[in-house]
């Protein structure tokens, strides 16, 4: 089935990293949010990541999200997709980054699982030429149960490019 990516990317100039997704899931769609399946495990990391707590609506995780410098979107504009299932992805149209990375102080990008980080290195990194560090999915799907630790100890890596004393990313990417 083409699907069409219907959510905004959530941004703004303070925002220094990126975190992509391949293409929101048939929940995601219907609730109109990121990651808005209720066992994707993406909130929850990053609740204990920085030791807060977000909140259930829309609008304080995109509170959170701009509090913490993090901005928010997927590879993909458009794909043939079954279900939510990244392994099915046909016809592949990616997003352009450009208005993102000429408004915000965005040197980092990180991609959530396997088949983001891949799509993003074919169709985006040229263009952007800004390397994308992979993080483990945290869909219900591909994330089995028990692997919270291992996320958490990966997505730390975002906590790292958003604290304030960080300066220049550059050095921790190359």
């Amino acid at each position: 089935m083409q699907v069409v990516h219907p959510l905004s990317p959530i941004y703004d100039e303070n925002s220094k990293v990126l975190i992509l997704g391949s293409m929101p899931s048939v929940k995601s769609r219907e609730v109109g949010f990121y990651y808005g399946h209720p066992k994707n495990r993406f909130w929850k990391v990053l609740e204990k990541v920085y030791e807060e707590k977000i909140g259930e609506s829309k609008e304080e995780k995109i509170l959170f999200l701009k509090k913490h410098h993090i901005a928010l979107f997927d590879v993909l504009k458009s794909c043939d997709i079954a279900s939510s299932k990244d392994q099915s992805i046909k016809n592949p149209v990616p997003n352009d980054f450009t208005e993102i990375l000429e408004n915000t102080k965005i040197k980092v990008i990180f991609t959530t699982g396997r088949k983001a980080q891949e799509l993003y290195h074919k169709y985006c990194y040229p263009k952007t030429k800004i390397e994308a560090i992979y993080l483990p999915s945290t869909s219900p799907c591909n994330c089995p149960k028990g692997i919270e630790d291992k996320l958490e100890n990966a997505y730390k890596e975002i906590k790292k490019y958003t604290e304030n004393s960080f300066s220049s990313s550059k050095k921790m990417i190359e």
